[in-house]
């Protein structure tokens, strides 16, 4: 494949971060895109200056849905180095949601590659406050001017990047969740395990009811039953038992998080019970009333570790922890935060660094 072109903006101006990020609001300068085509395969790999995308009205993805995305984040550390939080597994997961969706895999050496060029291009725009970080939005997307259902034959490829804080307003706050039984988010053998638009299209109604009774989020069961536990709409879920921690299994209908499979290993490396299972709502409700059921919270890129203050299914109002972080959350946080931002060792080779003028 040809080396990437990089283009400069001709902006110059002195990056000043705003004091509030929020989540998602503000765009760096440069973007990274390249183009796909049976004949050429992947090609015309650019870093280039921020624009509009021009599409036309019968480009294939917005009609049949065919795309696919990812969340990652880098980070600044206080020695000013600049890394990277394991994109390979978030490439391979991209990849993974690709097959499934009919669309062609990257090379995920060549964009780890490019990523770290355009990271490096827009350093400036990386938070150094702790708690905020660059998030990474790269997406793919079948690009032809077609009407009917069939794969398309050409796609585009583009990374943005976006300095983030919290993503929830509460912050590290616990979140107050909803469990959802009158609608269902995806099925076994469906698209659940794929990150990509239609799923979250999918939960879009039901957490607009949860928002109006004053929740935060949903959490979904699974859509075959109604009975076992799935994930929520931003984050894989974790319930705390007296004797174990454990979280449903990937069974297809949930996303095997990145941030997921970090928490079962921390905890394994900490000698802490960790089980991937079926975990019914039951269960849950059951073990809230006789003590077993000790927390819960969620995992997630964006979020890393959201602490769930209050759990809601029909008229049981789980309450943990007085609506406080309890102490394993809050060491999952902080473990993770150090490993990101080089306070803590990164046992298993997670951090990806960034040098300077690559």
């Amino acid at each position: 494949m040809e080396k990437v072109k990089i283009q400069l903006s001709e902006r110059k101006e002195k990056v000043i971060l705003p004091p509030n990020l929020g989540f998602g609001k503000y765009f760096t300068n440069h973007v990274f895109e390249m183009d796909y085509s049976p004949e050429e395969g992947w090609h015309n790999a650019i870093i280039k200056p921020l624009v509009n995308m021009a599409f036309h009205p019968a480009a294939m993805f917005i009609h049949y849905g065919q795309a696919a995305f990812e969340g990652l984040k880098a980070f600044k550390r206080d020695n000013g180095d600049v890394v990277v939080f394991r994109p390979q597994d978030h490439f391979e997961r991209m990849n993974n949601s690709s097959a499934r969706l009919c669309m062609p895999k990257i090379d995920i050496p060549f964009v780890i590659d490019a990523l770290k060029k355009l990271v490096d291009i827009e350093r400036d725009w990386i938070p150094a406050v702790k708690g905020e970080s660059l998030y990474i939005r790269p997406f793919i997307f079948g690009s032809d001017s077609f009407l009917g259902v069939k794969p398309a034959s050409h796609y585009k490829f583009v990374i943005i990047l976006s300095p983030v804080g919290a993503y929830y307003p509460e912050g590290f706050k616990p979140v107050k969740i909803l469990v959802q039984d009158d609608f269902a988010r995806a099925v076994k053998k469906g698209m659940g395990e794929c990150k990509t638009p239609g799923n979250y299209a999918a939960s879009l109604l039901a957490e607009e009811i949860a928002i109006k009774k004053g929740f935060t989020q949903v959490l979904w069961l699974d859509g075959n039953e109604q009975k076992y536990i799935d994930e929520v709409g931003t984050m894989n879920f974790f319930v705390r038992f007296k004797n174990e921690v454990a979280t449903p299994m990937l069974n297809g209908e949930i996303l095997p998080g990145v941030t997921r499979r970090s928490v079962v290993q921390i905890l394994k490396d900490w000698n802490i019970p960790v089980s991937e299972r079926l975990i019914t709502i039951e269960e849950i409700v059951d073990g809230y009333k006789t003590g077993e059921t000790l927390s819960a919270f969620g995992t997630g890129t964006a979020a890393i570790i959201s602490a769930v203050g209050q759990l809601t299914f029909k008229d049981t109002n789980m309450i943990f922890n007085g609506n406080e972080p309890d102490d394993l959350e809050i060491k999952l946080f902080e473990e993770i935060t150090a490993i990101q931002r080089g306070q803590a060792e990164d046992k298993h080779n997670w951090i990806v660094p960034v040098p300077k003028g690559i």
